[in-house]
C-alpha cells in the first residue's frame, strides 16, 4: 500500500496506542500465570498478534514439537526461546523479512555452553535441550531482549541463576519493564545495577490485573509533529512509566546536538524528524544496532531524510542530520519498516508539495490506526 500526503496543518488531541513492548511482556507472563484474560489494553499489532500465536502453539501440547512463527517480530522470538527450551524441550521458530537476520549469537553462545542443540538455516531456528539452572553470560550491547528472555524462564527451572552482563548494558529501561512485569506476576529478580541478575528457581507465576499504558516509542512521532509547528496535544501518557522513550516529549522541546541512542534506539526516526527542521547538526551516535532492526534503520533514516532534501551523514554507528527551513516533494521508501513510514508520514505534512509514501501498510506492524489518528487530526493521507 503507498500512501500520497498532501501537506496541511495537523491540529487536535491523540492518544499513543498501548505500548507494544510492555504488552509483550504482560502477555507473556500472564499467560505463564494462567490468567491472559486479565490483561486490558492490549496492543493490537502484528507483533503482539505473533506473541499470542506463538504462546497458543507454545502451550497446544496436543500438536506435537511446537512451530512458533514469530512474524517479523524480534521481541516474540527472542523472549520465548528460553521459555520453549524449559516448558517444550524447545520448539522451531520461523519468521519473515530480516528477523532471522538479526543477531543471536548470545544465545548460541550460551547453547554451546550449555549444551542445547541448535540449527539455524533460511528462515527456521531449530532449538532443542533442557534450560538448566546455573550462571549465564550475556553482552550488554546487542540486545536487552536476551536478558529478558532468561529472566522469563530461568525462575521455572528448579535452581537458582545468575545472569551476568558482561558489557555495559543498553536499552536498560527495556529491562526495567521486565523487572516490573514480573514482580506483578510475583517473580522475585534481584537486580544488581543491570551488570548481574539473581533468580531464585522454583517459582511460579501468579494470576493478576493488567493494565497496558500507552507507547512513548509511538508518542515520539506525535512529538515531532508538535516541533514541526503543529499544535497537536499528546495525551494518555504516564510521565513517570519505565519506558526510556518517555524522553521524546523533552527532546520535542530542546533536541541536543548530540543524542545518545544507546538507551532509546527506537526513538532515531521521530528524533531525525525533529532534527530535520532544527538548525544546525544533529548528531545521533551509539546506534549501531540499529543497522539489524526491520531494515539497516540508520541508512533508512537517511534515505528517508534525503528524500525530503535534507543533508546526511551516516557511519557504522552514528548519522548526522543537517537541518533544514525546506522540506521537499517526492517519494520516500517506506524501507518495510514501521517507524520510518511515520517519520516520513510527519515530515511529509511541511513539505513543499505532495509526498508518496511506498510501503505504508509497514505500520500494522506496530501502529495500525497511526493513519486513522492522522486524518484525524486533519492530515491528508491518500491511498493510491
Amino acid at each position: 500500500m503507498d500512501i500520497r500526503i498532501t501537506p496541511c496543518p495537523l491540529r487536535g488531541a491523540v492518544t499513543p496506542p498501548p505500548s507494544k513492548s510492555l504488552s509483550h511482556r504482560a502477555l507473556i507472563a500472564a499467560t505463564l500465570a494462567g490468567s491472559a484474560e486479565r490483561v486490558t489494553n492490549l496492543a493490537d499489532s502484528q507483533d503482539i498478534n505473533a506473541t499470542r500465536r506463538c504462546l497458543d502453539a507454545l502451550f497446544d501440547v496436543e500438536n506435537g514439537f511446537p512451530v512458533l512463527d514469530c512474524g517479523e517480530s524480534g521481541s516474540t522470538l527472542r523472549f520465548l526461546i528460553p521459555l520453549a527450551l524449559v516448558l517444550r524441550g524447545g520448539a522451531r521458530f520461523t519468521g519473515r523479512g530480516r528477523l532471522m537476520e538479526r543477531p543471536q549469537e548470545p544465545y548460541f553462545a550460551i547453547f554451546r555452553q550449555k549444551h542445547i542443540h541448535f540449527e539455524q538455516t533460511g528462515g527456521e531456528l531449530f532449538v532443542s535441550g533442557v534450560l538448566t539452572p546455573g550462571r549465564y553470560e550475556l553482552p550488554g550491547d546487542v540486545s536487552s531482549q536476551f536478558v529478558t528472555g532468561l529472566l522469563y524462564a530461568l525462575p521455572l527451572t528448579d535452581g537458582g541463576s545468575e545472569i551476568d552482563v558482561t558489557s555495559p548494558l543498553q536499552s536498560r529501561e527495556y529491562v526495567t519493564m521486565t523487572l516490573e512485569v514480573l514482580k506483578r506476576y510475583g517473580i522475585s529478580v534481584e537486580n544488581h545495577g543491570f551488570s548481574r541478575f539473581t533468580v531464585p528457581g522454583n517459582q511460579r507465576y501468579v494470576p493478576a490485573d493488567y493494565a497496558v499504558e500507552a507507547d512513548w516509542s509511538q508518542a515520539g512521532f506525535w512529538y515531532a509533529a508538535r516541533t514541526l509547528g503543529h499544535d497537536v496535544a499528546v495525551l494518555g501518557l504516564d510521565p513517570a512509566s519505565p519506558q526510556g522513550d518517555k524522553l521524546a516529549a523533552a527532546y520535542s522541546e530542546a533536541l541536543p546536538d548530540t543524542v545518545d541512542l544507546s538507551q532509546i534506539p527506537d526513538l532515531l526516526p521521530p528524533l531525525a524528524a525533529m532534527a530535520a527542521v532544527k538548525a544546525g547538526t544533529t548528531r545521533f551516535v551509539n546506534a549501531a544496532r540499529l543497522r539489524m532492526k526491520e531494515s539497516d534503520r540508520i541508512a533508512a533514516t537517511a534515505n528517508m531524510l534525503r528524500a525530503f532534501g535534507v543533508k546526511c551523514e551516516e557511519g557504522p554507528d552514528f548519522l548526522a542530520v543537517t537541518g533544514t527551513d525546506k522540506l521537499s516533494a517526492g517519494t520516500v521508501d517506506g524501507a518495510g519498516d514501521h517507524r520510518i513510514v511515520m517519520a516520513a508520514a510527519i515530515l511529509a505534512t511541511r513539505a513543499n508539495g505532495p509526498v508518496t509514501i511506498l510501503g505504508a501498510q509497514a505500520v500494522d506492524k506496530s501502529y495500525p490506526a497511526f493513519f486513522d489518528d492522522f486524518r484525524k487530526l486533519g492530515g491528508i493521507a491518500d491511498v493510491l
